[in-house]
C-alpha cells in the first residue's frame, strides 16, 4: 500500500542510509528518541532521490562489508557536497573517509565488542561535555588510518588512531563505533550532539505534535467519506481508531471480527475497555466458522497468513455493505479502511527498505489484490513505543496501551499445523494460564510479549497419575524488545516458569510437556509462523 503523505514533522526527515546494518532500524529509533523524525532508506537510493526528500540530515549506517570488497555498497561523493549534514557510523564512517580522500587500511587490528575510546582534547561538536574516556561498541576489521583533508581527528582507540573525525564547516561527522547500541556509554549523547548541534535540528517529534499532525492528515485524506476501522482490541488498531475518531468523529465505524483466533476474554475486553472509554460506534461480526473453513487443511505459514488476511477483507466488505444499508447515513458508501499497520510490519513484509520479505503481515503482504477500500494507515511510520505514547496522549485506556502485542492472525499462527476448533481451545487455555502467571509475577512491563505455541502435529510420551500419556508440547516464547525489530529471550524467573508449566500440564490434559524457546531475533522471529 502506498505510504501516507508526509506531515510537516515528516517533511524534512533524517534519512538513515542502510548499508546492510544489523541495527539500521535501531538508528532510526534512536533519532526519534531525540524527538526528531527519521526513516530508513536503502543504500541503493540515488543521491538525487535522497536530496529530493529535503532531508534535515543523513546518517550512514554500519554494514558487514569491507569498503574494498567486490560489490560493496558505495557512497556517491555528491551527497557529501550537497550541504546536508552527514554522520557516518562504522562502515558509513569508512565510506565517508574513502569518498573524501582519506585512507582506509587493512591493518590486521580488528576490534569487536566493548572498546575504550579516548576523546582528543581541544573541543569537539560530537563529544562536548562528555568524559574524555568512554566505552564504545566496535565491530570492524578495516580502519581509517588517515582522515580526509579538512577533517579534525576527535577520538582514537588503541587499535584505531582515527576513530572519529569532524568537519564543522561542511557539517560532516563520523565515528568508527556504533553509537546506537546501549553498550556504547555515551552513544545517545553523541547522536544528539550531531542532530542538535552539528545539524541544528530542533526536537519537535513529540507525542502531542504527532497527534495534531496525524489528525490533520487524516481529515485531509478522508474528507466527508465514511470509514471502517479493523479493531482487534490491541494497542495498534485501538490507537489508530482513536486517531481517526478524533479526526472525523461519527464518520467512523469500528468493526470487531470475532474470527475464533482470539485469546480468552478478548472480545469482552474490547467492548468493556475500549468502547466504554471512547464511545466509538462498534459492530461485532461473528465469523468463526468462515475463518475455520478457510483454514481447513492449511499448514504452510504464509498460506495461513494470506488466508486470514483475505477473510478479514471479505468480512469488512460485507460489513461495509451492511452499514451502508442501515443507520442515519444509509446509502452513503464506505470508502476507507483503517488499519493499525506499524513501521516494523512494513519492513518485515519487504516494504520498508528494499528488505527481503521475512513474512507477510496480514495487514501488509497478506491483503488481496482486489481490495475494494482505500487504506488509511496513520501509524505506518511509527514504532510500537511511539504508538503507545500517542495512545496515552489520546486517552486510550492504559490496559489497552500496555497490552502485550498480539498478531493480527491471532492464534492461527501459534498453532504449528492445521488450525482446528479443538486445537484453538487447547491453546487458548494454555495461553490464559501463562498470561495470568506473568501478570501475577509483575512481569507485564518487563517482557515484550510471550507467545504460547502449540506444536499440534508433535506428540511426546509423558506420565501422569502413574499412567502413560501421549500429549502435545507447548512452547513458551517470552521475549524482551524495544520495537520487535530485534529481540532477546526474556529471562523469566525459574519459579514463575515452574508455576506456568505445572499449571498448564495439570489444567490442560492434552498437554504433557512445556518447553522454553531461548532463541534471539535474529536468527529467529518472535512468532514461530
Amino acid at each position: 500500500m502506498s505510504a501516507p503523505h508526509p506531515t510537516d514533522l515528516q517533511a524534512h526527515p533524517v534519512l538513515v542510509v542502510d548499508y546492510g546494518a544489523q541495527y539500521a532500524q535501531l538508528i532510526a529509533r534512536r533519532v526519534r528518541e531525540a524527538r526528531v523524525y527519521s526513516e530508513v532508506v536503502p543504500s541503493s537510493t540515488p543521491v538525487a532521490d535522497l536530496l529530493a526528500r529535503r532531508p534535515a540530515a543523513v546518517i550512514l549506517s554500519g554494514g558487514p562489508s569491507s569498503v574494498y570488497a567486490e560489490g560493496a555498497p558505495s557512497l556517491d561523493p555528491a551527497l557529501l557536497d550537497a550541504g546536508v549534514p552527514v554522520f557516518g557510523m562504522c562502515y558509513g564512517f569508512q565510506a565517508m573517509a574513502q569518498a573524501l580522500g582519506g585512507t582506509v587500511s587493512h591493518t590486521g587490528a580488528r576490534e569487536y565488542g566493548q572498546t575504550d575510546a579516548a576523546v582528543v582534547p581541544g573541543g569537539s561538536t560530537l563529544f562536548a561535555g562528555q568524559p574524555e574516556r568512554q566505552v564504545v561498541w566496535m565491530s570492524h576489521g578495516d580502519s581509517v588510518t588517515v582522515a580526509p583533508p579538512g577533517f579534525r581527528v576527535t577520538a582514537s582507540t588503541a587499535g584505531t588512531p582515527v576513530a572519529a573525525f569532524e568537519d564543522d564547516e561542511r557539517r560532516l561527522y563520523g565515528v568508527q563505533w556504533h553509537p546506537e547500541v546501549l553498550h556504547t556509554e555515551q552513544g545517545q549523547r553523541v547522536l544528539e550532539s550531531f542532530l542538535h548541534t552539528g545539524a541544528g535540528i530542533s526536537s519537535d517529534w513529540t507525542a502531542a505534535n504527532v497527534v495534531d499532525e496525524l489528525v490533520g492528515a487524516i481529515r485531509e485524506r478522508v474528507g466527508s467519506a465514511r470509514v471502517l476501522c479493523a479493531l482487534s482490541g490491541g494497542v495498534d488498531s485501538s490507537v489508530a481508531a482513536a486517531l481517526v475518531q478524533q479526526a472525523v468523529g461519527d464518520q467512523l465505524t469500528c468493526v470487531f471480527v470475532d474470527h475464533g483466533l482470539l485469546r480468552e476474554g478478548e472480545a469482552e475486553q474490547v467492548e468493556k475497555d475500549f468502547v466504554a472509554a471512547t464511545g466509538v460506534d462498534l459492530v461485532v461480526v461473528d465469523a468463526r466458522e468462515q475463518f475455520l473453513e478457510a483454514l481447513a487443511g492449511v499448514v504452510d505459514p504464509e498460506a495461513k497468513r494470506k488466508a486470514i488476511g483475505t477473510q478479514f477483507i471479505r468480512v469488512f466488505e460485507q460489513a461495509a455493505r451492511d452499514i451502508v444499508g442501515s443507520g442515519a447515513r444509509e446509502g452513503h458508501p464506505v470508502e476507507f479502511l483503517v488499519q493499525g499497520t506499524l513501521y516494523p510490519d512494513v519492513v518485515e513484509s519487504g516494504g520498508g527498505t528494499g528488505a527481503a520479505n521475512i513474512k507477510s503481515h496480514h495487514n501488509v503482504g497478506g491483503l488481496p489484490e482486489d481490495l475494494q477500500f482505500k487504506l488509511v494507515e496513520p501509524l505506518r511510520t511509527l514504532f510500537k513505543d511511539e504508538v503507545r505514547q500517542v495512545g496515552l496522549e489520546l486517552g486510550v485506556p492504559e490496559a489497552i496501551v500496555w497490552r502485550q502485542p498480539f498478531p493480527g492472525p491471532g492464534l492461527g499462527i501459534r498453532i504449528i499445523g492445521e488450525v482446528t476448533a479443538a486445537r484453538l481451545d487447547l491453546l487458548r487455555r494454555a495461553d490464559a494460564i501463562a498470561r495470568e502467571e506473568l501478570t501475577r509475577a509483575g512481569l507485564d512491563r518487563d517482557i515484550w510479549q510471550c507467545p504460547v505455541v502449540l506444536l499440534a502435529d508433535v506428540r511426546s510420551v509423558g506420565v501422569q497419575g502413574d499412567g502413560r500419556t501421549y500429549g502435545h508440547p507447548v512452547v513458551l516464547r517470552p521475549v524482551a524488545s524495544e520495537d520487535a525489530m530485534t529481540a532477546d529471550w526474556a529471562r523469566v524467573p525459574y519459579d514463575v516458569l515452574a508455576r506456568v508449566s505445572t499449571r498448564i500440564t495439570n489444567e490442560v490434559p492434552e498437554v504433557n510437556r512445556v518447553v522454553l524457546d531461548v532463541t534471539s531475533k535474529p536468527p529467529g522471529t518472535i512468532e514461530w509462523e
